[in-house]
């Protein structure tokens, strides 16, 4: 371990460069309210978010829905904040 290399020692560098679009993967139970919930927080975070733009993958027996959601991330603790908004909801079951 290079205790000069920040990611290594615990330091808070990042490696995403800020401002960007950055995918977020989302997984949950395919029912009604799932999608508009998703895109309802995504904008919280990311005003400008088009949701036109998310991509949509059926789980093969189509219980679940997977979701991509491409959001202008500004920060790392933009990112955080909306990861744990969007892991704490009720019809989200993973967040990548």
């Amino acid at each position: 371990m290079n205790p000069a290399d920040p990611q290594r020692a615990g330091g808070d560098e990042s490696l995403i460069r800020y401002p960007c679009m950055f995918p977020i993967k989302v997984m949950g139970a395919h029912v009604e309210g799932y999608v508009e919930a998703v895109v309802h927080v995504a904008r919280q975070f990311d005003p400008g978010f088009d949701a036109a733009t998310l991509e949509r993958r059926p789980s093969r027996t189509g219980k679940y829905l997977g979701l991509t959601l491409h959001i202008r991330a500004t920060s790392r603790e933009q990112l955080d904040e909306l990861y744990r908004t969007l892991s704490t909801h009720p019809l989200v079951q993973v967040v990548l």
